[in-house]
């Protein structure tokens, strides 16, 4: 298979190892409605806020949508289309070295993305799906980049939709009126799915046991010499004298043995008179899916009125050009189903919460969002400020109510877990260092309470943490140290047991009682 080479490569392959991490801290002053809606914003570097995020989210997100920069070379984006900000000018600085200064646009967005969307797939559930809005700049590159990071046969689709209105009469050669959103799998069980399929043109006139049912053609659409076989038999109503000959444009849809069958099951309707009507083939409620498949080609939307969207929300003009409202709430409603978890690295103006709220209130949903965005101004006053707004229903101009639905808003910390001598930091509570224990042992993000010191039980072992005074007692003789009394009085497990603790003083006895010891902080630099 093709593979995707760039200056820099090599640097950032494993970069996304080396990111420390580190701690999700709310600010309540910017939080919204209840701190248990399971919404969450964070602010700050979206390579370090997805690496913070993974003990707690990992294995966990059905649908993840991205915009990132397109790299057309626009400076007036809040990730520079060129990839020269300062931020992202430092970390290429920093992990590619002096190689990074020479790096051509190109080479400097494979180098921002390639790490990123290494730890989006690993927030995947098994049947997740990562959606990506990009044009034409990139996308060659992307497709590559995709393939080698997902997988070739995790290729879902590539949407097409139309962007424009008018033709832009700027431009001297082809006028650019379209995008696109390219869509992978976590592995080949992930499905898009389109639009709920109208039931109501089901009915059941004829009282048929199998139920309501539609009508199809039995027409075909090629000729005699195209396809003789559809074309060398009649249709004859059962006990009846009722004759239809094929029409000799189009035949039959089936040969003679489908039509038998046809016939056999009793699957064809009859007009009640040959000379006004075809026979059709019944199609039944209870054979048909919900959903039609999902169309690669979206012609109604228009990137104007996102702009419009979020004037009215905030009064204001802030982005030019954000993603309509309507495209993220359809791929909400195709990938997304209610109850599921939507994660957008690249938040920008919020429309991927937005869409959220409004497919839940459309569909009594209970989907949950994560957004990350860089910018603090644009965090603060655009992405939570819309959420906010069109929670409550203080959006200007709105008349019908908020939509409903709150967040946390969260900062990164300045300083990661571990010190530089490889400590965990003396602030870090149990809580949180329980998800990233859970996280270590299991790749999977952690969903229990972080109360107890079984975490919880996984793949048949259960999983102890001994930290910061957890049994009440900070002293060796029973606190954060394994000894004999205190696995006494730890929660009972009859299974195998793996217990992170500063220490194991159980000598032989940890063997005996199926215990795998490992040392904070040392097993802990996942």
């Amino acid at each position: 298979m093709p593979t995707l080479n760039w200056i820099g490569k090599e640097a950032v392959v494993k970069h996304h190892k080396e990111v420390p991490f580190r701690l999700l801290e709310p600010v309540p002053d910017l939080c919204c409605g209840a701190a248990d809606s399971g919404n969450l914003i964070v602010q700050g570097d979206n390579l370090h806020a997805l690496k913070a995020l993974l003990p707690r989210y990992a294995g966990q997100v059905k649908c993840i949508y991205i915009d990132p920069p397109y790299n057309t070379g626009n400076e007036g984006w809040v990730y520079n289309d060129n990839v020269s900000s300062p931020e992202i000018r430092r970390w290429l600085g920093e992990v590619v070295g002096k190689e990074g200064e020479t790096l051509d646009r190109h080479d400097r967005w494979l180098c921002m993305m390639y790490p990123r969307l290494v730890l989006l797939r690993q927030f995947l559930t098994e049947d997740g799906v990562i959606l990506i809005s990009l044009d034409d700049v990139e996308s060659g590159h992307l497709r590559l980049l995709l393939d080698e990071i997902f997988g070739f046969k995790n290729r879902i689709a590539t949407i097409v939709w139309n962007t424009r209105n008018t033709d832009n009469r700027i431009k001297s050669h082809l006028s650019p009126d379209h995008e696109y959103i390219f869509v992978y799998g976590k592995s080949d069980s992930a499905r898009i799915e389109g639009r709920i399929i109208d039931r109501s043109d089901f009915k059941n006139p004829d009282k048929d046991p199998r139920g309501p049912y539609v009508t199809d053609p039995l027409k075909g659409k090629a000729t005699a010499t195209e396809r003789p076989n559809l074309h060398e038999y009649n249709m004859a109503q059962p006990e009846t004298t009722n004759i239809w000959k094929p029409d000799p444009a189009k035949g039959w849809i089936t040969d003679r043995a489908g039509y038998e069958r046809l016939l056999a099951e009793d699957r064809i309707w009859w007009p009640s008179n040959p000379a006004t009507g075809w026979p059709r083939k019944k199609r039944f409620l209870s054979e048909t899916q919900e959903r039609m498949p999902a169309s690669s080609f979206w012609s109604e939307f228009k990137s104007q009125s996102g702009a419009r969207e979020l004037d009215e929300i905030l009064d204001e003009r802030v982005f030019a050009f954000p993603k309509p409202l309507s495209v993220i709430q359809r791929v909400i409603s195709y990938c997304a189903p209610p109850g599921s978890l939507v994660l957008d690295s690249f938040a920008g103006t919020g429309t991927t919460a937005h869409a959220v709220l409004r497919q839940n209130a459309e569909d009594s949903g209970n989907r949950r969002f994560i957004l990350v965005e860089m910018d603090d101004g644009i965090a603060r006053k655009v992405t939570a400020e819309r959420v906010k707004r069109v929670a409550s229903g203080n959006a200007k101009g709105n008349t019908g109510g908020g939509l409903g639905g709150g967040f946390q808003f969260c900062r990164l910390s300045a300083e990661p877990l571990f010190t530089a001598e490889g400590q965990i930091r003396s602030d870090v509570t149990f809580a949180q260092l329980s998800e990233f224990v859970w996280f270590a042992e299991t790749g999977t993000g952690y969903t229990g309470q972080g109360d107890t010191p079984l975490l919880g039980v996984y793949e048949g072992r259960g999983i102890y943490l001994l930290y910061n005074g957890i049994l009440k007692d900070k002293s060796i003789a029973g606190g954060n140290v394994l000894t004999g009394p205190v696995f006494d009085v730890l929660p009972k497990f009859a299974g195998p047991k793996v217990i992170y603790a500063a220490a194991n003083r159980m000598g032989g006895r940890a063997a005996r009682e199926g215990i795998t010891f490992k040392q904070t902080p040392y097993a802990l630099e996942v």
